[in-house]
């Protein structure tokens, strides 16, 4: 027998399920609407293909398609403004009114170097570098020292207390205008910046920061673009300069687009290796000043110290001659410096000699070693060639060509160059010394470092060789710049 009660709750029963079934219907409707698609996008131009190919069709750059997998758009009330009233009004390139670019100092004159005065109001920075290279600690340093301006410093990788952390281990609070906060929403920015009201904004780091306007992963190729074509809009309408840190990828070059790079105002390169003291801070862009500048710093337990002269710091201090050792005049930018250029030579172990350099570029040594051998008579090629440039550095002046073959004939006949010598000059594939760049400042530095004697180019004009203290040796070929050496 069926009881009564079962037989009233069954029309209940079937209300309900026919309630759950029809809400089910619709949740399942909204949800087949924002379909998931897999896009290929290209690092180099942004260019959009269903499906992945070699060579991109928009800018043809090869292998350079990644997979992204895009939801959809969320659609927006609008363009989102930072600004009160929009007033831009084309007008006449005659009318437009110009005046003194007035940079803000960063009280770091190394950085004020690079960026070429200071930071201009309204400029996007893009930092890039190896991890651990020192780029937060620098950026970090720059907002606790600068003067009477706020600085609003947000963070997607650390918390707030690891900031106070790494902030007294580099002991360089002098302001306590650095406001910090823990974000990754691109559109909380905003709300952020409007309560503080900073002079400048830093965002560490641009691959971590999201948007919801864009329905994919943070560090993609879309949420980049999106996050900093708002933070580009952001600046230029308020007259607000921000300062981005961008990782890097295996190929030394800033993770993200190649569209990102285009987009910026300035773009610094932080170089250096991580088991050395020394990194170079160098500028692939700038709007605003020169290319040519390079600022050079020292790490320390403390964080990041200003190397003013690095002549200084790059030389060896060993009062006694030692083989396989000379000094070069180098130009980085338009800054001189004399750096040390260590050269071993030994016999081959094994059937093919290992040929090894740090800091210099490995192909053009097998150029110069393939040189020495043909138009110097040097025998080298069952010997095991040791490059390394002192310090840590890298270093692309051509003009060091005569210290690194001077140096690996040094360490193989086993004779000590001269202390007080220094070398400049290219070196031809004939064998001949070519003419190089900036020789007056080269001459200058040595000279001023206390060089008694500096091997050059012959086909290098100095204007005014009295000037300097120093003993200027003009060479054409090779060989006579050996006989100066080992005469």
């Amino acid at each position: 027998m069926i009881k009564r009660g079962c037989l009233k709750r069954q029309p209940l029963f079937f209300v309900s399920q026919m309630f759950l079934l029809i809400f089910t219907k619709k949740i399942n409707a909204r949800v087949s609407m924002a379909k998931t698609k897999i896009v290929f996008v290209c690092k180099e131009c942004g260019a959009e293909s269903p499906k992945w190919m070699g060579r991109c069709s928009q800018c043809g750059a090869w292998n350079t398609f990644v997979e992204e997998e895009v939801v959809s758009v969320k659609p927006t009330g609008g363009a989102t403004s930072f600004s009160a009233s929009n007033t831009i009004k084309p007008m006449r390139l005659t009318d437009v009114q110009v005046g003194a670019v007035r940079r803000t100092p960063t009280a770091n004159a190394e950085l004020d170097r690079v960026l070429g005065g200071g930071i201009v109001p309204g400029a996007i920075i893009l930092i890039g570098g190896e991890p651990g290279i020192g780029k937060s600690t620098l950026v970090l340093q720059m907002a606790l020292s600068i003067p009477d301006r706020k600085v609003l410093y947000v963070s997607g990788e650390e918390s707030a207390q690891q900031i106070k952390l790494r902030a007294e281990r580099i002991r360089s609070a002098t302001t306590d205008n650095c406001m910090v906060v823990s974000d990754t929403s691109i559109d909380r920015l905003a709300s952020h910046i409007k309560e503080c009201s900073p002079d400048i904004v830093v965002v560490d780091s641009i691959q971590t920061m999201e948007t919801e306007r864009v329905d994919s992963l943070p560090g993609s190729i879309s949420q980049i673009k999106e996050c900093t074509a708002v933070l580009m809009r952001m600046a230029k309408e308020n007259a607000l300069p921000i300062i981005l840190i961008g990782h890097i990828n295996k190929d030394g070059q800033i993770a993200g687009p190649k569209i990102l790079e285009h987009m910026v105002d300035v773009v610094l390169q932080f170089e250096g290796d991580r088991n050395h003291m020394y990194r170079i801070l160098r500028s692939i862009k700038n709007r605003f000043g020169s290319t040519n500048e390079i600022g050079i710093f020292e790490m320390l337990g403390d964080g990041l110290r200003e190397v003013a002269n690095p002549s200084e710091l790059l030389l060896n201090e060993f009062s006694q001659s030692l083989s396989g050792v000379a000094i070069a005049a180098a130009v980085e930018g338009v800054r001189p410096f004399l750096i040390e250029v260590q050269a071993l030579t030994s016999t081959a172990a094994y059937g093919t000699p290992q040929r090894s350099a740090t800091g210099f570029d490995l192909r053009r040594l097998n150029m110069l070693l393939a040189v020495l051998e043909k138009r110097a008579g040097f025998k080298l090629a069952a010997k095991d060639v040791f490059l390394n440039i002192a310090g840590g550095i890298r270093v692309c002046d051509p003009a060091i060509d005569l210290s690194v073959a001077a140096s690996i004939l040094s360490s193989n006949t086993d004779m000590a160059i001269n202390q007080g010598v220094c070398l400049a000059g290219e070196i031809g594939l004939s064998g001949e010394i070519r003419p190089i760049t900036r020789i007056e400042q080269r001459v200058g530095e040595a000279a001023k470092l206390g060089f008694s004697q500096i091997i050059v180019p012959r086909f290098n004009r100095i204007s005014d060789l009295k000037k300097f203290n120093i003993d200027v040796r003009p060479v054409t070929r090779l060989d006579e710049a050996f006989r100066l050496l080992f005469a």
